[in-house]
C-alpha cells in the first residue's frame, strides 16, 4: 500500500479501479470509527459504481491509494451503502465541524481530513487542515489556516448548533444533478438538510428535479416559503407543477403567490391538466419560430448551455404569437435537418409538416407511441385550435411510466446490469 498523505477531500470523485485496471466507480466519501485514545481508523471507501449505486469498499480490499485514483483487489459488495452505528463520513460529517485548539482557547474549523498509512498497517486519520477565525471585518477576507494533528484538537459538540456545509458543497461542485441528488439522498438527515441551505437555488432545483417526487416535496418543506418559491421558479415549469401537485391547495396557492408571474403562469397552466397526459408531462417553454426565422436564428437558439437536449433537437415554427398558447402550429424543423441547409434559408421552407402533433389530452401512453414509432425524442402538444402549448420529451414520458421508485431500486438484477466487472462478488461486509 502507499505510504503517501491522501486529504480526502481531493480524494473524493478520484476513479476507483481493479488490479487489470478496469474502472470500478468514483470515490464518493470516506468511512471512519473513532477510538478512544487513538486518531479515527479508516475502515472503508464509499464508492459510486454505475447505476449511481453507492457501494462500501472494505478498506481491505484497497491495495493503493493516491491523490489521483485508488487500486482495488476487484473485489467489492455491490449492495448498497448502508451507515452502520458509530460510522463517521468524512466528507459528508467531519468536514465543516467546529474544533478547539491550544487546550480550547482557540476555535478552528475542519476544511479537510488527511488519512494516512499507519506502521501497523492500518490507514489512519493523519493531520487536520483548519481554518480559523477571521480576523479582519472585510467581507472578503478569510481566516488564517493551520495543520493540527488529531491528538491536538478538542470537537465542539455544543447541543443544536448547525454544522457547516460550505466545504461538502464545494466538494460536490462537479457532480452532475442527478449524482448530486443521489448523493443528497445518501447523506443523514440532518447533513442533507444543511447542505440543502448551503447550495445555491439554481444548485439545489436542478437536483430536485432528479428526485422522487415524496423528496422533493420534503425539502421543500423543510425551507422558508420564500426560499421555496425561488427553488420552484429555478427549476422546469413541468417537474414545479409535478412538485405543487402533490401538496395541499393552500400550500400549493401561497407559493404560487410568491413565485414570479411568468414562472407561476406556466405552471398554474399545466396544473389545468391531468398528470397522465401530454399536457400533464409537457414543457411549456419549447423553441417556437415564425417561418421567415432563419437556419441561423433557429441554430443560435438551440446552442443555449441551458437548454434540455430534448428541446434543443427541434424547433417549432407557428403563426404570431410566438409564446404558448401560439398561433396555429405550421410544422416542426429538426436540428438535423437544420444542418443540410444554408444558415440563410428560412424555416418556413424546410418544414417537416408530416409529423402530427399530439392533443394536450391525449394519454401518457399514446404519447409514448409515437415517440417509439417516429423514433422521435419530443413532440409538439396542441390545443383544440391547434395551437402550441408546449412539447413532450421522451424523457418526460419515462420519468411518468417507470416506477415512482426506480431511481432507488437496489436489485440484484440492476447491480448486474450495472456492469461491475465479473470479479466482483457479494461478500459480506468486513472491518
Amino acid at each position: 500500500m502507499s505510504t503517501q498523505r491522501v486529504f480526502v477531500a481531493r480524494l473524493a470523485g478520484c476513479t476507483v479501479f481493479d488490479p487489470a485496471g478496469d474502472r470500478l466507480g468514483r470515490v464518493r466519501d470516506v468511512v471512519v470509527i473513532y477510538r478512544k485514545d487513538d486518531p479515527p481508523r479508516v475502515i472503508g471507501l464509499v464508492v459510486e459504481i454505475p447505476g449511481r449505486r453507492h457501494v462500501f469498499v472494505s478498506i481491505g480490499r484497497v491495495t493503493s491509494i493516491a491523490t489521483g485514483q485508488v487500486i482495488t483487489t476487484g473485489l467489492i459488495n455491490v449492495r448498497r451503502f448502508q451507515q452502520r452505528g458509530g460510522e463517521v463520513r468524512v466528507l459528508a460529517e467531519m468536514l465543516g465541524r467546529k474544533v478547539y485548539l491550544d487546550s480550547g482557547s482557540v476555535q478552528a474549523v475542519i476544511e479537510d481530513v488527511a488519512i494516512e498509512h499507519s506502521r501497523t498497517g492500518e490507514w489512519d486519520v493523519g493531520q487536520l487542515f483548519l481554518r480559523k477565525p477571521k480576523t479582519s471585518a472585510s467581507p472578503f477576507a478569510k481566516g488564517p489556516t493551520t495543520f493540527a494533528n488529531w491528538s491536538e484538537v478538542r470537537e465542539n459538540a455544543t447541543p443544536g448548533e448547525a454544522q457547516s456545509a460550505e466545504q461538502l458543497v464545494a466538494s460536490y461542485s462537479e457532480l452532475r444533478p442527478a449524482d448530486l441528488a443521489n448523493t443528497l439522498l445518501d447523506l443523514p438527515e440532518e447533513r442533507m438538510l444543511e447542505v440543502v441551505d448551503e447550495l445555491s437555488d439554481d444548485r439545489l432545483a436542478d437536483a430536485l428535479e432528479e428526485m422522487p417526487e415524496d423528496e422533493q416535496v420534503h425539502i421543500l418543506e423543510s425551507l422558508d416559503e420564500e426560499r421555496a418559491a425561488d427553488i420552484l421558479d429555478a427549476m422546469e415549469p413541468d417537474d414545479a407543477a409535478d412538485v405543487l401537485g402533490q401538496l395541499s391547495e393552500e400550500q400549493r396557492e401561497e407559493l404560487l403567490e410568491l413565485m414570479e408571474p411568468e414562472e407561476a403562469e406556466d405552471v398554474r397552466a399545466l396544473l389545468m391538466y391531468r398528470p397522465d397526459t401530454a399536457g400533464g408531462l409537457m414543457t411549456p417553454e419549447p423553441i417556437v419560430l415564425s417561418a421567415d426565422a432563419t437556419v441561423a436564428e433557429a441554430l443560435a437558439l438551440i446552442r443555449r448551455h441551458e437548454l434540455h437536449p430534448a428541446l434543443a433537437a427541434a424547433v417549432f415554427v407557428t403563426l404570431p404569437p410566438y409564446e404558448t398558447p401560439t398561433g396555429r402550429l405550421l410544422g416542426t424543423v429538426h436540428f438535423q435537418r437544420m444542418l443540410r441547409y444554408p444558415p440563410h434559408e428560412r424555416l418556413g421552407t424546410i418544414i417537416d409538416d408530416s409529423l402530427e402533433p399530439v392533443p394536450a389530452d391525449a394519454s401518457a401512453a399514446e404519447v409514448a407511441r409515437m415517440l417509439a414509432s417516429y423514433n422521435l425524442v419530443s413532440l409538439p402538444v396542441v390545443d383544440a385550435a391547434h395551437r402550441l402549448v408546449g412539447a413532450v420529451s421522451v424523457d418526460d414520458v419515462l420519468d411518468y411510466l417507470l416506477p415512482d421508485d426506480w431511481r432507488s431500486q437496489d436489485s440484484d438484477e440492476d447491480a448486474a446490469a450495472s456492469r461491475v466487472p465479473v470479479t466482483t462478488a457479494m461478500t459480506p461486509r468486513r472491518r
